[in-house]
């Protein structure tokens, strides 16, 4: 059967499942070893060396002059993150982002954030999966090691203390932390200064 271009992302968008013995497949796995290949390019410049950067650009497609991103840095699917302005992750962040990741305006995320858009069928989980996409609404605060699961929205303003690991939905202005991550209060908007 021929499939058209895109076929898979229309898939993942959908939540899945895709097969990755289908023909369809392929382009998923262009695209992964492209993405492991400009991150591994990246990853390879010294820090203090700003030609990194393009090799970042080539990876999401846009320009990065509006959003900072460190070294050690790694993404499998370039082609499936979205950023606003003024995004700043810092150094060894994995984005498993084949479902789909859009960070807002200001987000900011601490060394060694995870995110992962991708699961495995629970009865054939070498070869099918599920998707969920991640958003990371405006001005949100990922702390050190945390963990985000697929399909899950971090609300506006929201805090993620270090070493939670998100399963559900945060709302905005929520303080969470924790295994699985629950709220543990409410920051007063009246408070924030942009």
């Amino acid at each position: 059967m021929e499939y058209p271009e895109g076929y898979v992302y229309e898939l993942m968008d959908k939540g899945g499942p895709t097969n990755n013995r289908e023909p369809y497949f392929k382009e998923a796995v262009d695209e992964m070893m492209r993405a492991r290949v400009l991150c591994a390019k990246a990853n390879a410049v010294m820090p203090d060396d700003p030609n990194y950067v393009e090799y970042l650009e080539e990876l999401f497609g846009r320009k990065l002059d509006d959003v900072r991103i460190l070294t050690p840095f790694i993404c499998d699917f370039g082609n499936r993150v979205k950023f606003g302005k003024g995004v700043f992750i810092n150094h060894s962040a994995i984005l498993s982002a084949s479902g789909g990741i859009e960070f807002e305006d200001g987000v900011m995320a601490a060394p060694g954030i995870r995110i992962a858009t991708i699961n495995h069928d629970m009865t054939d989980r070498h070869n099918t999966y599920t998707y969920g996409k991640v958003l990371v609404k405006k001005n949100a605060w990922l702390g050190m090691n945390v963990t985000i699961c697929p399909g899950v929205t971090i609300g506006e303003y929201a805090v993620v203390a270090a070493g939670a690991v998100v399963t559900k939905d945060v709302p905005d202005y929520a303080v969470v932390g924790g295994v699985p991550a629950k709220v543990i209060k409410y920051i007063d908007p009246e408070t924030i200064k942009d």
